[in-house]
């Protein structure tokens, strides 16, 4: 069933002959790695649980990662952000792999660099993800049904993304004093008025604004549910001063340039570890006071109400007040 030949490379190939289809073959450098994989492919044949590996044989990570940009990153909410993940993982040696030769212990390896250069573990995660969301599709939609994925073999970095940072008034309007972009600073107050996602706002168009119900619906948000956001006077006001633009978009942001653009408005202003997500942190947490648990989750769009504890975390001074 296998014939075993050793090239004029010094190399060994094997060939193992199927009765429902043609051969499929793999050279080796040692004839010891080819007589055992042609055991183990005959072994498979004769149980009837043999898989054709031969396309994830013959196709790199970088291979795949190519077509999931091209097939796979216009289906999704946040497409850059994923594409800057893509690109930095098509650099690492491990691209260069076929995509039944990766490992988790290969993927391991880029694990522990990319955590002792200082990168955040949620970081890290979401690179290991976009990993496994590749060999997922490769597996199920581009014949490659025989392939493992590396990633389950893997520990992944224990993440802890809880914080308590609270933003004051004075340092958002520090904040918008600072920032030389007159979009950034309605994009902040509309941001802690509405505990609206930056890709939210971004994404925001002025067919779906409602000044006088006082309303914004967002057709499409980070968990695929529509929702739509209650406007506080202030935000109306906000949107109000806003020029209107051509194209229909509230903001002529993106989301890269908005997280930039908030970080030098930061600096400028003096102040320390505050992200832009804080300011989503900040609005539900003042919300919080205003809303029933169900209500602010009908808000900030969270399915999960442990989730929006996770963002409730009240002034101990505040709960004083209302214990009397």
């Amino acid at each position: 069933m296998a014939s075993i030949t050793q090239r004029k490379s010094g190399r060994w190939q094997v060939r193992v002959r199927r009765a429902d289809g043609p051969p499929v073959s793999r050279t080796f450098a040692s004839k010891q790695d080819a007589v055992g994989w042609a055991r183990k492919e005959e072994s498979e044949i004769e149980r009837g649980v043999w898989r054709d590996t031969s396309e994830a044989e013959r196709t790199t990570l970088a291979q795949c990662l190519d077509r999931y940009i091209r097939e796979c990153l216009p289906r999704l909410s946040d497409p850059e952000n994923e594409r800057w993940h893509v690109g930095v993982i098509r650099r690492e040696p491990l691209a260069k792999l076929a995509m039944a030769r990766v490992r988790g212990a290969d993927v391991a390896v880029v694990r522990d660099a990319w955590l002792k250069v200082g990168l955040a573990p949620a970081t890290v995660v979401r690179r290991l993800m976009v990993i496994s969301r590749v060999f997922n599709v490769a597996r199920t939609d581009w014949g490659m049904e025989a392939l493992a994925n590396p990633i389950k073999a893997v520990t992944l970095p224990r993440v802890d993304n809880a914080r308590e940072r609270r933003v004051s008034d004075d340092e958002i309007a520090a904040i918008c004093s600072t920032t030389r972009s007159r979009e950034l600073g309605a994009f902040v107050r509309l941001a802690v008025e509405t505990a609206m996602r930056r890709g939210e706002l971004v994404d925001l168009r002025w067919k779906h604004v409602d000044l006088d119900k006082q309303t914004a619906h967002l057709p499409k948000t980070k968990n695929g549910f529509p929702r739509t956001v209650p406007l506080s006077s202030r935000a109306v006001d906000t949107l109000r001063a806003l020029p209107r633009r051509t194209d229909g978009r509230v903001f002529g942001l993106h989301r890269g340039s908005v997280s930039e653009a908030f970080q030098r408005a930061v600096r400028r202003a003096g102040l320390e570890n505050l992200r832009f997500h804080d300011l989503r942190h900040e609005a539900t947490s003042r919300l919080a006071d205003l809303l029933q648990a169900h209500e602010l989750a009908k808000v900030t769009g969270h399915r999960d109400m442990r989730m929006v504890l996770r963002y409730y975390h009240p002034r101990a001074e505040e709960l004083a007040k209302k214990l009397g």
